[in-house]
C-alpha cells in the first residue's frame, strides 16, 4: 500500500503545541506517512532549540529548514522569508509530499506556503479567517488562505470569512480549535508539580505574562513593555511568570529587557524561553490572571476560566469572551485592568463565561479529511463569489 505523505511544518513552540495531537493522529495511521519539518525558532539556540523537545516527544524530523538571521529588523525578517523559501523548495523537492499542512500566520509559514504553491503541492491551512489588526500576521494569514486549497478554521465566523475571501465552502471546515483539545487531552500539572518543574515558588497569587512586539506599530515595543513592568510592580505580593516573545521584528530587544527585569527581581519574577505546552497550560490553569497580548489569552484562557488582560492592538479583531479585559499600553490602564480582573465580581463572570471558540475531536477529524480527500486536480481553484 502506498501511504499518503503528509508534510507538516512547524516554526514555533506555540504552533507545535497546537499541532501536537494532529501529529499524533497522522503518525499513528498506517495509511499515512508523517513528514515533520522544523524551521524558525525551533532551530535557534536563543529560543531554546525546541526541535529537541519535538524529538523527545517521539517524532522524527524529516527535514530542518534554517532561515532565521541574527537580525530581527524588518530587513532581517524579510531576508529570513527569502531564505525560508529557498530552504523549503529544497525540502519539498527531497520529500515529495502529497500535501503540506500549515497553521497560523507567521512569516516562517508564509515561506513554506510560497514554496509549496510554486511546486503545485496542495496546502491545508489551519486557523484561517481570524483577525489580528495590530500585526503583519493579519495579512500573512489571509495570504495563506488564498494559497491553500483546504481550510480548517477554529470558529464559525472565521469559516464565513474564509468563504468571503473566495474559498469554496465545500473545502472550509470548522472542526474546532486545536488549543482547546490540548486542554481536554493533556493531564495538566498541579501547582506543586509546576513549582517543582520550574524550581520556583509561584504561590497562590501569580500572573502569567506574555508580550510580543506589535509589528504594525511604529512605536518602540520596549516602551510598552516598560509600561507593563511598571504595572506589574504595582502588585508586589504577586509572583510573575513571563514567557519570552517570538522571533518577530524587535523581539530580541524585548527578550533582553525581560531578562534584565527578572534578574533584578529574582524571588518574584521567573522568565522562561520556552515552557512547552504542558507547563504553559498548567501555568495558565493555576495563575490568577493572564496578561499580555498573546493569542492564548484570547483562546485557551477563557476555556480554563481564567481572566485575561489583553494589552494594546495586537489581537484586535479576534473573537473574545467576556473574561477578557482590553486595555491600552500604559501602566495606569494595565494596572486598573489587573485590579478589575482580581475582583470577586469579575471572577464570577470568568467562571460563567460562554466559549466563543469551537471544541471537539479536532485532530481526528482533520486527520480523517486529510486521509480521504481526493487530491486529483485540487490545486486548481475557482474564486467562490458570494451571491
Amino acid at each position: 500500500m502506498v501511504r499518503r505523505k503528509i508534510c507538516v511544518v512547524t516554526g514555533t513552540r506555540a504552533e507545535y503545541g497546537l499541532l501536537y495531537w494532529l501529529l499524533r493522529e497522522i503518525s499513528s495511521d498506517d495509511a499515512l506517512e508523517l513528514q515533520l519539518v522544523a524551521t524558525g525558532m525551533h532551530l535557534a539556540p536563543e529560543f531554546g532549540l525546541t526541535y529537541k523537545a519535538i524529538e523527545q516527544d517521539g517524532f522524527k524530523l524529516a527535514h530542518k529548514v534554517e532561515m532565521l538571521l541574527s537580525s530581527d529588523t524588518e530587513v532581517g525578517v524579510a531576508k529570513a522569508i527569502g531564505l525560508g523559501v529557498i530552504g523549503f523548495a529544497d525540502a519539498f523537492a527531497a520529500l515529495q509530499p502529497d500535501l503540506v499542512v500549515v497553521l497560523g500566520d507567521r512569516f516562517e509559514i508564509l515561506a513554506a506556503a510560497q514554496a509549496a504553491l510554486v511546486a503545485r503541492i496542495p496546502i491545508a491551512h489551519i486557523a484561517g479567517g481570524e483577525a489580528t489588526e495590530g500585526a503583519i500576521d493579519e495579512a500573512i494569514r489571509h495570504a495563506l488562505t488564498k494559497m491553500a486549497q483546504i481550510h480548517f478554521v477554529t470558529a464559525e465566523p472565521y469559516r464565513k470569512r474564509v468563504i468571503q475571501l473566495g474559498e469554496n465552502p465545500a473545502r472550509v471546515f470548522n472542526f474546532g480549535h486545536p488549543g482547546l483539545e490540548n486542554i481536554t487531552r493533556l493531564k495538566l500539572l498541579s501547582l506543586q508539580e509546576l513549582e517543582t518543574e520550574l524550581n520556583f515558588a509561584l504561590g497562590a497569587l501569580y500572573f502569567l505574562v506574555t508580550y510580543h512586539p506589535v509589528t504594525l506599530s511604529a512605536a518602540d515595543p520596549g516602551d510598552a513593555l516598560h509600561q507593563l513592568f511598571v504595572a506589574l510592580d504595582s502588585f508586589p505580593a504577586a509572583k510573575v511568570l513571563i514567557t519570552k516573545p517570538n522571533a518577530d521584528s524587535g523581539g530580541r530587544s524585548l527578550i533582553e529587557l525581560i531578562d534584565n527585569y527578572a534578574a533584578t527581581r529574582p524571588n518574584r519574577v521567573y522568565a522562561s524561553t520556552s515552557l512547552g505546552q504542558l507547563r504553559y497550560l498548567s501555568a495558565m490553569q493555576q495563575c490568577s490572571v493572564v496578561i499580555g497580548n498573546s493569542s492564548s489569552g484570547i483562546t485557551e484562557a477563557p476555556a480554563l476560566h481564567k481572566p485575561t488582560v489583553n494589552i494594546g492592538d495586537r489581537q484586535k479583531g479576534r473573537l473574545q469572551a467576556a473574561s477578557i479585559i482590553d486595555c491600552q499600553e500604559n501602566s495606569a490602564a494595565i494596572t486598573h485592568a489587573i485590579q478589575t480582573a482580581l475582583t470577586e465580581e469579575f471572577q464570577t463572570t470568568v467562571r460563567e463565561v460562554e466559549p466563543v471558540y469551537s471544541s471537539g475531536n479536532t485532530a481526528s477529524q482533520i486527520k480523517h479529511y486529510l486521509k480521504t480527500v481526493d487530491l486529483g486536480n485540487i490545486v486548481f481553484k475557482s474564486f467562490y463569489d458570494l451571491t
